[in-house]
């Protein structure tokens, strides 16, 4: 089985949560919108634990340092089997620069030419409305997770 290791990165606004999710990069995605983003993720090195590998991917793919506290949230399983392991920080509005993450894929098919791809091409903060019409439907859990976890510390007493 396949394991990825992401961050949700949110912020508090007047509008309420808001999360950083981006796009894949690449022909396949190139015109898919709604329901093709993702929280920053991907697979943890050798010998690499799981948050580590997390905000490394997390710095790679947004150019953002992550910072704690960490809020783990229970993983989901996507569509095609990969079982993604989350942690969702708070963090500040700030402009984005796309890491140089790339991958080779044969482009345009059977072509024999390989050409190389961001693996993000677009980073957006989203209402957690929007958000859910934008990310992968596997990972919407993600969202609602996160907003239980927000709803629960709001209710205790401070």
């Amino acid at each position: 089985m396949h394991v990825s290791y992401g961050l949700l990165m949110f912020v508090r606004d007047a509008a309420g949560l808001s999360v950083l999710l981006v796009h894949p990069g690449g022909p396949f995605w190139r015109n898919k919108d709604d329901g093709a983003w993702s929280i920053p993720k991907g697979l943890a090195n050798e010998g690499e634990d799981g948050l580590t590998a997390a905000q490394r991917e997390f710095f790679e793919e947004t150019g953002l340092t992550p910072r704690a506290p960490f809020i783990e949230l229970t993983p989901v399983k996507q569509k095609g089997g990969k079982l993604v392991h989350c942690w969702a920080f708070e963090g500040e509005r700030m402009p984005i620069a796309l890491g140089a993450s790339t991958f080779e894929l044969e482009w345009p098919p059977r072509s024999g030419k390989m050409t190389r791809f961001p693996e993000v091409d677009r980073a957006e903060f989203f209402t957690l409305a929007d958000a859910r019409r934008k990310i992968l439907a596997s990972q919407v859990g993600l969202l609602d997770q996160l907003n239980e976890a927000e709803r629960a510390a709001r209710a205790q007493p401070t």
